[in-house]
């Protein structure tokens, strides 16, 4: 809002209330502060520099695995001899399984034993203490000799006094002793024993050290690893893995994400090695369980094929078919054989010594055949011999009785062969009869050898499937691979994770900027007073001389050649009040009243530097002290004591006797206000007051009267009839703002006449002011602030 005097053509005094926002306004409020925001944001890089130099730094490590995995393209294991036989099912790798395996709290545990991450080594500093990890002088074993769950973290301290002893200091400070490099110090809960760091190279190794080291419960430092640790997959259709830890030490950070992945593939080997060790115990008694059992069946199967004289049964069912065949057409052979040597026997009988016998009808070796060709043979010659002579030739004779006789041997030789095919044919139908009765046990023997042979067949497939699982099973436990394909080894950024450099500052930055924000803001929030001319403006509508910023001379009166703004101000003041009284008539005094709302304002202080200016403008001016309650010019201006009581209550006729020439100023009198009275209000309504004013009216240009606040008592009211103006003043950071009602109703209801408004003790820092003019402009009578204030704009 703005609030502007200005006099139209009747030279009627106009108020020009505009409202008015402005951004910029808002911003001055915090502009006028902005030493406070550079101090501050400067404080915050202090204090994050001195954050960043105390505070231990986190470093992230890293590491990227190939989990064998079928559902996702792994490599997965493949190999379970027991789901191959059928005993188990087959169980397959899942990426989600080994994150959660990974993230275990036994697996970190295990890696926690297995680097010694339980223990801290602390080196002492003069500034800074910092943590040693693989540098620590000494390495220290606690054995415990309690249970896991009672044992609690142990400091100790060592310092190295030798290069074979040093001492010993437990938790309270207390010495332990001397000892030994590599003794064993029993203690209370446990055994120590302290090291040499094997690392460490002896032509740098100090004797003389000082080192703290804290070991934990290895239970109570699994859940610091579980919450540094995560676990997540690079991609969506991949079993890749990434790692990270962090930690303050980045290799210790990088050691325990490698052993951390070795564990993890050891303990997988051990599973898979597991499976297959129980499969290969399992196949070792099977196989010896079937070994029993194939022995037992072999010798069934033996015992059978002794009791029945079998060796192969379809070799010799087929032998059988074969040899009776072979003995029919013996018997069959031996039949006609015995039927052709009993008709060639008949016909021998009827033969004549001419008749020849048929010959190459007998099978077989036999003298018969022999016999027959003879006999033949000499009957052709007897036959030949009797054509040219008579049976009575001795030549036919002689062969005749050859013939005979060798009849009688062919005779007896067919008689024999008979007999012989007889015995044979005979011996030939019992051997078929046998032969006959063996092919009809045949199916039953072979029956019975089946059900044996059945069972010799299948524990044979059984025990030969065995010892092929048992050669897979020792190749798979020679030749397990991983669960875990090492990508990318851990490594440690060498850039802290945490705090960021950049982001301590520029958070400071923002703190520094946000602290004086919301400081003021509070500030002004919570301060309910009045502080600047654009509240007046934006609460009232009543005119506005100006304001007068506070004065840092010691100085309480203005003098001719003052160049102060105080000074500049009450000047400017004094040019608008002139707008204000542009009504009153020629040839009279101007009277001003000055009051405000409650003491401690500043209203004496307007009054006496507005009468001393208007007096230094060459006019005559009256100051007249009307706080006849509270009179305080007298710590302005040396003044008579005696004043407007004593003239009001009659004990002073004379005025002149009572006003008092101020020395060092020309036409500039005082008028106080007298001894305090009993009855202040009585004088103010007595008639003589106004008689005063007349009488002093005619004598002066200028009368400024200092009068009582006006929410205190009602003296002001009372006599502000003789005023011409009334110039309200409003002290800065002093009157609260709720109490702006009381002068917004004086002057709505009019009961101050001519009102305006004077906001006093206003700073000038920031505020628009000193543009030229000598309005704060070439203050070389000012007394210079102190640092502190200069800074802060106070």
């Amino acid at each position: 809002m703005k609030n502007t005097i200005y006099n139209d053509e009747s030279g009627t005094t106009q108020d020009n209330f505009t409202p008015d926002f402005s951004i910029r306004e808002e911003l001055d409020k915090y502009l006028f502060y902005w030493r406070w925001f550079v101090f501050s944001v400067l404080l915050s890089f202090v204090l994050g520099y001195v954050y960043l130099r105390y505070t231990t730094p986190i470093y992230s490590a890293s590491t990227t695995v190939l989990v064998k995995d079928d559902k996702k393209g792994g490599l997965a294991s493949e190999f379970s001899g027991l789901s191959e036989i059928g005993l188990l099912g087959k169980s397959k790798s899942n990426v989600d399984n080994e994150i959660e395996i990974l993230k275990s709290r036994t697996l970190i545990k295990k890696t926690i034993k297995d680097l010694r991450l339980n223990y801290t080594y602390i080196r002492e500093g003069i500034v800074k203490t910092g943590e040693v990890y693989k540098e620590a002088d000494v390495i220290i074993d606690f054995t415990t000799t309690i249970d896991e769950g009672k044992i609690r973290t142990k400091t100790v301290k060592i310092e190295g006094i030798s290069s074979t002893k040093f001492n010993l200091f437990g938790s309270d400070g207390k010495s332990m002793g001397t000892f030994n490099y590599n003794q064993t110090i029993s203690l209370e809960d446990g055994k120590l024993t302290v090291v040499k760091n094997p690392r460490i190279e002896s032509s740098k190794r100090s004797n003389e050290f000082s080192l703290v080291c804290i070991i934990y419960p290895v239970h109570r430092v699994v859940p610091k690893y579980t919450r540094g640790l995560s676990v997540a997959l690079v991609g969506k259709n991949t079993s890749v893995l990434q790692l990270t830890f962090q930690d303050p030490v980045p290799q210790r950070a990088e050691d325990f994400l490698n052993a951390l992945v070795t564990l993890y593939n050891n303990d997988a080997i051990a599973d898979k090695n597991l499976v297959s060790e129980k499969t290969s115990d399992f196949i070792a008694n099977r196989l010896q369980l079937i070994t029993e059992e194939l022995t037992v069946v072999e010798k069934d199967v033996e015992s059978f094929k002794k009791s029945n004289n079998l060796t192969d049964i379809p070799s010799e069912s087929v032998m059988y078919l074969e040899n009776s065949s072979m003995y029919e057409k013996s018997i069959i052979d031996t039949q006609i054989q015995q039927n052709v040597i009993a008709s060639i026997i008949n016909f021998f009988k009827n033969s004549t010594t001419t008749d020849l016998i048929p010959a190459n009808l007998i099978t077989g070796e036999s003298d018969a055949n022999g016999l027959i060709e003879q006999y033949n043979k000499l009957v052709l010659d007897r036959n030949r011999v009797s054509k040219g002579a008579t049976n009575l030739n001795p030549v036919v004779a002689n062969l005749d009785q050859q013939i005979k006789s060798l009849k009688v041997n062919v005779s007896q030789s067919l008689m024999r062969l008979q007999s012989n095919l007889e015995i044979k044919r005979r011996n030939l139908n019992n051997q078929d009869n046998l032969l006959s009765g063996k092919k009809k046990a045949v199916p039953t023997l072979e029956r019975k050898f089946r059900v044996i042979d059945r069972q010799q067949k299948v524990k044979e497939e059984l025990y030969l499937y065995l010892l092929q699982k048992r050669e897979e099973t020792a190749l798979s436990l020679a030749a397990t691979e991983n669960n875990a394909k090492v990508i990318d080894v851990a490594e440690a950024s060498n850039i802290p994770v945490s705090p960021k450099r950049a982001s301590v500052f520029l958070m400071a930055f923002v703190f520094g900027l946000l602290l004086p924000f919301i400081v003021i803001y509070i500030k002004d929030l919570l301060n309910t007073k009045i502080k600047t001319r654009l509240e007046l403006d934006k609460r009232l509508q009543i005119p506005f001389l100006g304001d007068i910023p506070r004065s840092e001379s010691h100085e309480e009166m203005m003098n001719t050649n003052s160049r102060s703004s105080s000074a500049e101000a009450i000047r400017i003041v004094r040019t608008n009040l002139e707008f204000m009284l542009s009504k009153v008539a020629p040839g009279k005094a101007k009277t001003i009243f000055v009051t405000s709302t409650i003491p401690g304002e500043g209203k004496t202080f307007v009054s006496v530097n507005v009468a001393g200016t208007i007096a230094l403008s060459g006019k005559k001016v009256l100051l007249i002290g009307l706080d006849v309650r509270n009179p305080k010019l007298a710590e302005y201006l040396p003044i008579n004591p005696k004043g407007v009581t004593n003239y009001l209550s009659g004990k002073e006729v004379d005025l002149d006797s009572l006003i008092t020439p101020l020395k060092n100023y020309k036409n500039f009198d005082v008028l106080s206000s007298g001894i305090i009275p009993p009855n202040p209000v009585e004088l103010l309504m007595d008639d003589r007051i106004t008689k005063m004013f007349d009488e002093l009216k005619s004598r002066y240009d200028y009368i400024i009267v200092d009068t009582a606040p006006v929410s205190l008592v009602t003296d002001t009211i009372l006599v502000a009839n003789n005023a011409d103006a009334f110039i309200y003043v409003v002290r800065a950071n002093y009157l609260d703002r709720r109490m702006l009602r009381i002068p917004e109703m004086f002057y709505n209801e009019k009961k101050l006449p001519n009102m305006s408004m004077v906001l006093n003790d206003t700073k000038l820092t920031n505020k628009g002011y000193g543009y030229g003019y000598g309005y704060g402009y070439g203050n070389e009578n000012e007394t210079k602030k102190p640092w502190y204030k200069s800074l802060f704009g106070i």
